[in-house]
């Protein structure tokens, strides 16, 4: 099966317009699974928590996640995708799971970063796996990828392929989920945006050099740092469920959990 990201420069504020520039890259990406940054139709460097309020919809229910239902129905393809969502007077950092039949779910970010803990709850959903048929993906948000706990438990949990929606601005991200990806022998998609956000005195750079690493530890495809970009990849989910390093040492099997309070 081939999974993909999609990098891009978001305009921050403009929603149909993100949208509608993600479409059209989705539109030439051919793979089953595809994953685009976090917060892919707001931009992220948001200032007030009014503003983050006006950003944000409802998962599932609102503009951008009917566009994408729509979109991987077209497609074929199911679509990882990260937004604000609104639920009652609660702001989350989520990412919303599209099968071509529609709405699978949600994940909402549990690891919140910097200002964001100003404007988002942290998530409440847990770290879920989604068995789409052809392979079970798990889903981080960005910042989570600094806690190993992140992927251990979704690969406790079954997963195959980690979708990571990501909007980088530390340097070590892309390089750490090599480590991730061996010591869980699974796969990730890391789509990272590209770009700056200058806004109200606060400027941030974002890191690009999306990605997608294999359970070897092996990069099988990296973007540019600053380039607009299509990534895809042909992975055999197969070797995400063999957790034997050797003859002898299972990955998951060998953990000495009574040792790790």
């Amino acid at each position: 099966m081939k999974v993909a990201f999609i990098q891009f420069d978001p305009v921050f504020g403009e929603i149909d317009v993100n949208i509608k520039k993600a479409i059209g890259l989705l539109e030439r990406t051919v793979a089953e699974i595809i994953v685009l940054p976090e917060l892919f139709n707001t931009g992220y460097l948001i200032v007030s928590e009014d503003e983050a309020f006006d950003l944000s919809e409802p998962i599932p229910g609102g503009k951008t996640t009917e566009a994408l239902r729509v979109a991987a129905r077209e497609k074929g393809a199911h679509i990882v995708a990260g937004l604000i969502e609104r639920e009652n007077d609660n702001l989350f950092n989520s990412a919303v799971v599209i099968s071509p039949t529609g709405y699978l779910g949600k994940y909402r970010k549990i690891h919140l970063f910097s200002e964001e803990k100003l404007w988002f709850r942290p998530g409440d959903l847990g770290f879920n796996v989604f068995d789409i048929g052809i392979c079970k993906i798990g889903v981080m948000v960005c910042f989570d990828w600094f806690f190993p706990e992140s992927m251990r438990t979704l690969a406790l949990k079954g997963a195959d392929l980690i979708c990571h929606s990501a909007n980088l601005v530390l340097p070590f991200c892309q390089d750490a989920m090599l480590t991730r990806c061996l010591e869980n022998r699974v796969f990730a998609v890391t789509a990272n945006r590209i770009g700056e956000e200058n806004r109200k005195g606060k400027t941030l750079h974002y890191t690009g050099r999306s990605q997608i690493t294999g359970p070897d530890a092996r990069i099988m495809y990296q973007a540019g740092a600053e380039t607009e970009e299509i990534g895809i990849a042909e992975i055999d989910v197969n070797l995400s469920r063999d957790k034997n390093l050797n003859l002898y040492n299972h990955i998951l099997l060998d953990r000495r959990k009574d040792f790790y309070t």
